[in-house]
């Protein structure tokens, strides 16, 4: 294996764009290029992302669930967590603030725009 770029399914992609490039992701492709996007890979780092349009879908894949959000937490190391912590306060929903953990790892959670929690670490 060689990588894991995780495909998240969501309703707007250019609302999820929109937040991702908060969080300092870039996009590095779309299809189409341009209009009414129904698929974009965005990237930050070494971390890549894909988001797809639930409509795209069709009526390929019925075993994924056509809803928001789901059972998934990405944990995402970074580095400069104190802030990029404050860089997102006030602009996105918190879950969890800014706490070192047992295993050593200072550690915050934020909701994503679909849904999907995102656990941010630093090992300081």
């Amino acid at each position: 294996m060689e990588s894991l770029s995780p495909n998240f399914f969501v309703k707007d992609i250019n609302a999820t764009i929109e937040f991702y490039r908060l969080l300092g992701f870039q996009t590095v492709a779309t299809v189409p290029d341009e209009g009414d996007l129904v698929w974009a890979m965005m990237t930050c780092g070494n971390v890549s992302l894909m988001f797809q349009t639930f409509s795209s879908l069709g009526d390929e894949l019925p075993e994924i669930a056509r809803t928001e959000g789901g059972s998934l937490l990405l944990y995402i190391k970074t580095t400069g967590i104190r802030k990029f912590f404050a860089h997102l306060e006030g602009k996105v929903r918190i879950l969890k603030g800014l706490e070192k953990t047992f295993y050593g790892a200072t550690e915050f959670s934020v909701l994503d725009n679909n849904g999907y929690v995102l656990t941010f670490a630093e090992d300081e």
